[in-house]
């Protein structure tokens, strides 16, 4: 299937690793144009070095920490100073902290609040104008299966991503007049460096192993293990793209069937 990706414009923020960066990849191999934003300069710049001789697209490194509030807007600037324009936009961040909710002060909420909410609001705010320009117009916010089935010892992850499913969920239908289609994928357990973190600190309040921790969580997938990254970019990537234009406001799992509802 020709995904209609090659040319387009496409922003990815927290894209020197996990899954940013297999989403920025998958979007390099079919062809896209694409930034790749994260806080660590030297980590975003290797990283836009390395898909571009994998892939020979045109990748522009797009550095600036979005959890702080003036940032977002710089960097939707820089990304179309680079390309010329934007028709894809994937926000992603890096999750909070893991904890239970009275370990948390308020300065840590505002915190995460800022990372796992507003990041979105205001790439999304400050991208709006280009977009709108687009005629292959859509963004994805990466957010979490915790939405659905709340993960222990991650309240703050837990609470602040469901506000960032309603936020796409409302924006598909105000916007969807407009042809800018807004989804979310909320992925479940995958084999990234933010999963390592996560499997360290429980193992650490367990007394176990990280192994011992990871293979106890991949066995609440019916494929008894978690998922690469590309399996999740594989669907991302065709969820940003024109084959998927009938598709808006779609709340999508990613999570090998780990989340156990029906709705």
């Amino acid at each position: 299937m020709d995904l209609k990706l090659k040319g387009l414009r496409a922003l990815v923020t927290g894209a020197s690793r996990g899954l940013g960066y297999a989403v920025g990849r998958g979007l390099a191999l079919e062809g896209a144009q694409v930034g790749l934003n994260s806080r660590d300069v030297q980590r975003v710049t290797m990283a836009a070095l390395k898909l571009a001789q994998e892939t020979s697209a045109q990748l522009v490194p797009v550095p600036g920490d979005v959890s702080m509030p003036e940032v977002p807007a710089e960097v939707i600037q820089k990304m179309v100073t680079a390309l010329g324009g934007l028709d894809i936009l994937v926000t992603n961040a890096g999750g909070p902290p893991p904890g239970k909710f009275e370990s948390f002060d308020e300065a840590t909420w505002q915190k995460a609040i800022d990372l796992s909410l507003m990041s979105h609001v205001r790439l999304i705010r400050a991208a709006l104008p280009y977009l709108r320009k687009s005629k292959a117009a859509s963004v994805l916010t990466i957010t979490s299966y915790s939405v659905k089935q709340p993960v222990p010892n991650l309240v703050l992850s837990n609470s602040i991503r469901a506000a960032t499913v309603s936020l796409t969920k409302t924006l598909a239908l105000e916007l969807g007049s407009e042809g800018i289609r807004f989804n979310s994928i909320l992925p479940g357990w995958t084999k990234t460096e933010r999963v390592v973190e996560l499997m360290t600190d429980r193992a650490q309040m367990k007394g176990t192993t990280i192994e011992e921790e990871i293979h106890k969580q991949a066995q609440e997938s019916p494929f008894g293990r978690m998922a690469e990254p590309q399996e999740f970019a594989n669907v991302a990537v065709f969820l940003v793209s024109p084959a998927a234009s009938y598709l808006t406001g779609v709340m999508l799992l990613v999570d090998g069937g780990m989340y156990k509802g029906t709705m």
